[in-house]
């Protein structure tokens, strides 16, 4: 078993509607169709200069391509923001005036600062630490290049250009240790910003331009491609997710800089499907109820959570300002990480901070079961930016983000960032460059997600901006009547319904200071167990198993498939070298507490075959082995590889040469492995059920997510996957209808 951990010995994700199927303990048939899932769009276009392309890509996600001309300026700031930042510091207008005062104090852009340009810059190693020089001058372009841009004065883009030619007619080469991927990705993206800043000054002789860009693109980016690419031979969970997203944001930057749309592409779909925890799936590791997004490196310190929502925001900003909504991505996904960090660190008035829940993360080289302490409290300068694009450009509540931007505006830069710190990790003065006057609110709560949860009803929405509280309503058919069942719900932005065995439907509305606002969009969650999925395999001839229940899910045979007879009528025969059978993409990302059973007949072979195995690679995935490296029977579930992987180890192997029936459920956190009727393991910790693990178009029985693991070797029957979990004698049922 290679790359993982040994299980044997150790929605939202987007907004969904919960399906309706039939239950059938007897026979697969009887089932009705699905209703279609409410998804988030991936990615969408706002700038007609932009031509967005998304196809879907091998492991269930969305590709970006990006075509047509850039905006330029368009990274973290347009011409129509600079605009804004001139009239509202002309007009003295609070705060962005404020934002400015900030700026002209600041010692990095005194016109007497000569560049110290460096042939090399080395950051990590036993060598000289000469990268400070690098980052003081990028504080000093970019601040030099804002006076410009918003009072006109050239003589300060004068002496930007002064300083990016120093550096373009000198740097030849990064070093260090494994550090300058920081260096190559931080300082990256904060210079390619300044030079974009630039591009339109006429005092910037084309050839220099050039010679920037050729900088950027032969010195910095080949550092950050190399780094996404490989991170340095080293297990994919081993580096923090602040490496993964300030290559991200370099590559980002320098595409748009200069002009190269597979650059930018290759930032954008990392960021949405990349294998390393900088993701965005990864990034926001757990999304607990109200949608308070654990940040990957919450178990670490509070410094460097707090750089994650720098470096995410900028390049959600970045892609905006192209037409591509990252904010968006993922019902908000970023924003659910900002939140979570927000109040996670923002000081209370007696002093304290507000607690936050927290689930055990591990990775190749620590298990974190606890949040971290360590500098909690950290303030950097990228509040401004999240508050202003959630808020005041979409209408949605984002309270924690909210109070942390206003509690220490206005933001400086260039190392004095005033109330707050982080160095020169983030180029700062977001108040000055991202407020924006408030849009009208939206016109109701948006994100609704409804998922059973051990017979329970788990509701989670995103609030409107003006809002003071919240209703949840709930009816027995789609489209209501609805009753309400709660009100006066504040923070965080969830409610957990009890309700009868059934198929219910959502609405939460707002209360404003104005009245009630509309409903929000209907979700609808099924606490009773139903049928998902059912293949009999009954076919005489052809590759297609058609799905039982009537909900589509059909499954092809691929390679050494063939059908035999069966346990209850014919079965899949797999050949253990090339058999199995593929599902249909995403079988189960609408899916929360499930069963899935089958009927077994195995021939034996070595540890790791796959009974069955959804996933998209070898980091995210569900499966069921009938013999672990350990001798026994093991269902595992993961966001995070093998190392972050929840199990549920049986107390036996799966026999050999008979037929045998297995059966694995999920009710809340607790999931149980039967085999032939009979409880043999059970675990209370599985905090993943499968639509936390995403997009996924490898969905195989009889193949593993592993290359190197055996294909199953024998035949496979009456496959079943339920919504929600049989209880013992469901399962006993299931057994004794065969």
């Amino acid at each position: 078993m290679n790359s993982r951990n040994d299980p044997g010995t150790n929605l939202s994700r987007r907004t969904f509607l919960h399906s309706l199927g039939a239950l059938a303990l007897s026979a697969c048939g009887g089932g009705e169709s699905s209703p279609a899932s409410t998804a988030v769009s991936r990615a969408s276009a706002r700038d007609a200069s932009s031509t967005i392309t998304l196809s879907h890509v091998a492991n269930g996600a969305t590709d970006i391509s990006i075509s047509g001309a850039f905006v330029h300026p368009g990274l973290l700031h347009t011409q129509a923001d600079f605009d804004r930042m001139a009239q509202k510091v002309a007009a003295q207008a609070s705060p962005w005036y404020d934002g400015w005062q900030v700026l002209i104090a600041n010692g990095y852009t005194n016109l007497s600062r000569s560049p110290r340009p460096q042939v090399e810059v080395d950051r990590g190693g036993s060598g000289p630490q000469n990268y400070p020089l690098l980052y003081a001058d990028i504080a000093a372009a970019y601040g030099c290049a804002l006076r410009w841009k918003i009072s006109g004065d050239t003589v300060y883009a004068d002496k930007a250009v002064q300083i990016m030619n120093a550096w373009s007619s000198t740097l030849q080469r990064l070093g260090g240790d494994s550090n300058v991927d920081l260096a190559a990705g931080i300082y990256g993206y904060e210079f390619a910003n300044a030079g974009e800043i630039m591009r339109s000054y006429p005092g910037w002789a084309a050839a220099d331009f050039a010679a920037f860009q050729s900088m950027m693109i032969n010195i910095f980016y080949p550092i950050n491609v190399d780094f996404l690419n490989r991170h340095n031979n080293t297990d994919i969970t081993h580096y923090w997710a602040n490496w993964d997203l300030c290559n991200m944001a370099s590559i980002m930057a320098i595409g748009v800089l200069c002009d190269d749309h597979r650059l930018f592409d290759q930032a954008a779909n990392y960021f949405i499907d990349g294998a390393g925890n900088g993701a965005i799936a990864q990034a926001v590791y757990y999304l607990h109820p109200g949608y308070l997004g654990q940040w990957q490196e919450t178990g670490r310190d509070q410094g460097h959570n707090t750089l994650g929502i720098a470096l995410g925001g900028a390049i959600c900003e970045m892609a905006w300002n192209q037409g591509i909504d990252l904010y968006g991505y993922d019902n908000n996904r970023f924003l659910a990480g900002a939140e979570y960090v927000a109040k996670a660190n923002l000081v209370q008035p007696d002093g304290t901070f507000l607690t936050v829940p927290y689930v055990t993360y591990t990775n190749v080289d620590v298990t974190q079961p606890g949040f971290s302490t360590a500098s909690q409290g950290t303030i950097r300068p990228c509040w401004a930016l999240v508050y202003n694009h959630y808020v005041n450009r979409k209408g949605l509540a984002a309270p924690w983000s909210t109070k942390f931007a206003q509690a220490i505006q206005p933001e400086g830069g260039g190392g004095n960032y005033g109330t707050a710190s982080g160095g020169f990790d983030q180029l700062g003065y977001g108040t000055l460059t991202c407020t924006r006057d408030a849009v009208t609110p939206a016109a109701a709560p948006t994100g609704l997600t409804a998922y059973p949860s051990a017979g329970q009803v788990v509701l989670s929405w995103w609030g409107v901006a003006n809002s003071t509280s919240y209703n949840v309503k709930r009816a027995a058919a789609s489209g209501g009547p609805y009753t309400t069942i709660a009100s006066s719900i504040t923070d965080p932005l969830t409610y957990t319904d009890s309700p009868s065995s059934g198929t219910w439907y959502y609405v939460v509305s707002a209360q404003t200071s104005t009245g009630e606002t509309a409903n929000s969009a209907e979700a609808a969650a099924v606490t009773a167990v139903q049928l998902h999925t059912c293949l009999t395999f009954d076919e005489a001839s052809g590759t297609n198993a058609a799905d039982a229940t009537g909900n589509a899910h059909t499954g092809t045979l691929v390679g050494g498939a063939s059908r035999v007879t069966g346990k209850v009528a014919n079965a899949v025969s797999l050949d253990g070298s090339t058999g199995y059978v593929s599902l249909a993409n995403n079988i189960v990302a609408d899916v929360s507490d499930f069963t899935i059973a089958a009927w077994v007949n195995w021939s034996g072979g070595n540890a790791w075959a796959r009974i069955f195995d959804f996933g998209a690679g070898t980091g995210r995935y569900l499966f069921l082995t009938p013999k672990s490296s350990a001798g026994i029977m093991c269902f595992s579930i993961t966001t995070n590889g093998g190392y972050g992987s929840r199990n549920v180890n049986g107390n036996t192997a799966l026999p050999t040469g008979q037929w045998a029936h297995v059966a694995v459920t999920l009710s809340g956190t607790t999931a149980t492995l039967y085999l032939n009727g009979n409880a043999i393991g059970s675990a209370t910790d599985v905090i993943f059920a499968p639509w936390r693990v995403g997009p996924t178009a490898q969905n195989w029985i009889g193949r593993s997510q592993y290359p190197a693991d055996p294909f199953f070797k024998g035949a496979i029957d009456e496959f079943r996957i339920y919504r929600n979990a049989l209880s013992a004698d469901q399962i006993t049922a299931l057994v004794q209808a065969a």
